[in-house]
């Protein structure tokens, strides 16, 4: 009569076969969902969404005013990478504007207009 009962119990429970590591590999898969997730909500958070879009154009200035100044650009889908280096440059080139710096610190990149050479 008690195996009976062993086994009726044993039914309801479970086999007792089942591999131990199963609830491992569940709660990485709960983890992977969780850093997704967390990605997410950090693109979101940062108002950088129009990074994952190939609708948005944007330029992003890292370090601003420092030695090691990077200017990242995203037009499209193509993203350029421009480092800025405290070397003098010289040649020929042709005049396109200027910039003014504002008491607050902002530049503002004023065009020149064309001129038609006699």
């Amino acid at each position: 009569m008690t195996t009976f009962r062993n086994k009726r119990y044993k039914n309801l429970l479970g086999s007792v076969d089942e591999d131990p590591m199963a609830t491992v590999a569940n709660l990485f898969d709960v983890a992977m969902v969780f850093a997704v997730v967390l990605i997410l909500a950090m693109f979101t958070a940062l108002s950088v969404p129009g990074l994952l879009s190939s609708k948005d154009d944007i330029a992003i200035i890292k370090n601003p005013g420092s030695d090691d100044m990077e200017i990242i650009t995203k037009k499209g889908v193509e993203i350029d990478h421009y480092q800025i280096s405290n070397e003098e440059i010289g040649g020929d080139g042709q005049r396109l504007g200027v910039a003014y710096r504002l008491p607050s610190g902002e530049v503002v990149y004023v065009p020149e207009k064309k001129t038609s050479k006699n």
